[in-house]
């Protein structure tokens, strides 16, 4: 495979990317959750109807790369014909109650070894977690160290979830499935927990690695059907500060503290797609199961699935209702923030935040952790740093008033180009704020995270795709998803309703296994 970069733009976050990979549009996706203030809700990716409405809207006239084909571990399904723990899929679908599903219970009663292996990992990864969460304990970090069931039940989740993940591309490739899509996001999670590059998140990444080889092993052999394997991941990772570490509180504490006023104030913050999703997918497989369980081993199933639902899945900052809430809402991406004030239903501009609020953005621009405020003017994008000039983008060009406030963060035309972009969304915050860059390279970050992605500053927006040779992708000149989303629609979906002798499409891709080093 020819492994190449690509820049997956902003936000860099699953949600974004994968909307403009599947159907080629990703408008007014401004992060992993936001606040839709003409209705007074948030909008959470974690939350499978807000990912089946934003589905209907971005799909709208677009061919989805996946049609005929399946889809697993995904927020959004891509037209594909089975989509399995997929967020947005708008039918629901157990594995364990297809022909699949009851194959992999065959299985694994045929072979009692993969029934021990699964087990031994799961107890070897349960000690591991164990161990790390002990050396964790003589440095800052994000877990608690006290909790001790949780992390076996994480476990136990995430080896279940790559077994059957995996094993259903297997079959898929044994039943010559057109387009097949999958995502394992075991690294993208531990980073965020431990860091980038710690043990931790290698051997998260060497479980995915397995499950690869497996997949394509599977691809090399079994060739009733010729599969085109692309490897990538969908952003990059940042290593990062909480600004609750660098300002000892959260970003609402800051500004409730700057406004000197009593305000009503939600910050919506919390964990992105992780084990405990895995967990709830697979409680629900469960929850299928215990129909065909005898009244005794229901209730019993049924307590079990109640208890672990209890420990491992807490309601998190979606479940708030906002309507009820007071008049500015916080909306935390990792090291991107949106920030909404309700005293109108329509987007505000900056003006008007700097009248409603005069020292606010003052008062934000001198917070430590904060790299760049941003807002509108009206179709113009107004973007400030501390101790920088200010750089007004528009239509029909640009004007930078004295140092660039874009400079810490890289290649600035670009980073120009895509903050003016998300900051013009119609659901994008009064204030878009994003964390600074610190001196040893890490960025600031709005959540409880020592690796990070969402926003701009280090390898965040530089993800990674392997192809195969013979394929003609261009790799380093790819700045968005929707660039391959053109080349695969152009590649194995342009001749899609030619006729019996049409060519489907022979694409099967692992995402979210980002790459460093």
């Amino acid at each position: 495979l020819v492994v190449g970069s690509w820049r997956c733009g902003l936000p860099s976050t699953t949600t974004a990317v994968q909307a403009g990979l599947l159907f080629g549009n990703r408008d007014d996706i401004p992060g992993f959750r936001w606040y839709d203030k003409e209705q007074r809700a948030s909008v959470v990716t974690k939350r499978p109807d807000h990912m089946r409405a934003l589905r209907a809207r971005i799909s709208q006239r677009r061919l989805g790369i996946l049609r005929g084909g399946s889809c697993y571990v995904s927020v959004f399904d891509g037209d594909a014909d089975l989509a399995l723990f997929t967020l947005s899929s708008f039918h629901s679908q157990r594995f364990f109650e297809s022909a699949r599903g009851l194959g992999l219970f065959l299985l694994f009663l045929l072979s009692p070894l993969r029934v021990l292996h699964l087990l031994w990992r799961i107890l070897c990864g349960y000690l591991r977690r164990l161990w790390r969460r002990l050396k964790a304990s003589t440095r800052r970090n994000v877990v608690n160290l006290l909790d001790l069931i949780t992390p076996f039940l994480s476990t136990a989740a995430d080896v279940l979830f790559t077994e059957v993940q995996t094993f259903g591309i297997i079959m898929d490739i044994y039943r010559c499935v057109p387009s097949i899509y999958s995502n394992y996001t075991g690294y993208d999670e531990m980073a965020h927990k431990a860091g980038p590059d710690r043990s931790a998140a290698f051997e998260a990444l060497r479980i995915i690695d397995r499950a690869i080889r497996q997949v394509n092993r599977m691809r090399v052999r079994y060739r009733r059907r010729e599969y085109d394997l692309y490897i990538m991941s969908d952003h990059g990772n940042t290593p990062s500060v909480p600004f609750s570490w660098i300002h000892e509180g959260m970003l609402g504490d800051a500004i409730r503290a700057q406004i000197g006023e009593p305000i009503n104030l939600v910050e919506l913050v919390g964990a992105h797609l992780d084990s405990s999703e895995h967990a709830r997918f697979m409680l629900d497989e469960v929850r299928g199961i215990e129909r065909r369980l005898s009244p005794r081993l229901r209730r019993i199933s049924a307590s079990a699935r109640l208890y672990v639902r209890r420990r491992l899945l807490t309601p998190g900052g979606s479940d708030y209702n906002l309507s009820r809430q007071g008049d500015i809402v916080v909306s935390a991406n990792g090291p991107l923030a949106h920030i909404y004030f309700n005293v109108a239903d329509r987007p505000l501009d900056l003006a008007e935040v700097l009248l409603l609020y005069p020292q606010l953005v003052d008062a934000l621009l001198s917070t430590p952790g904060i790299g760049v405020v941003a807002g509108r003017a009206e179709r113009r994008t107004v973007i400030l740093a501390p101790g920088s000039g200010v750089l007004t983008i528009g239509p029909t060009g640009r004007h930078l008033d004295g140092q660039h406030p874009l400079d810490s963060f890289g290649d600035v035309a670009y980073a120009e180009a895509q903050l003016h972009r998300l900051v013009q969304f119609p659901h994008a915050g009064d204030l878009v704020v994003l964390g600074g860059m610190l001196p040893d390279g890490r960025v600031v970050t709005f959540e409880k995270q020592l690796a990070t992605h969402g926003s701009l500053g280090g390898t965040q927006l530089q993800a990674f795709v392997a192809r195969p040779p013979e394929c003609p992708l261009a790799i380093n000149t790819l700045d968005d998803p929707e660039a391959l989303y053109t080349y695969f629609t152009a590649r194995y979906l342009s001749d899609l309703d030619t006729g019996p002798g049409e060519r489907l499409t022979r694409l099967c891709e692992m995402g979210t296994a980002q790459r460093f080093g």
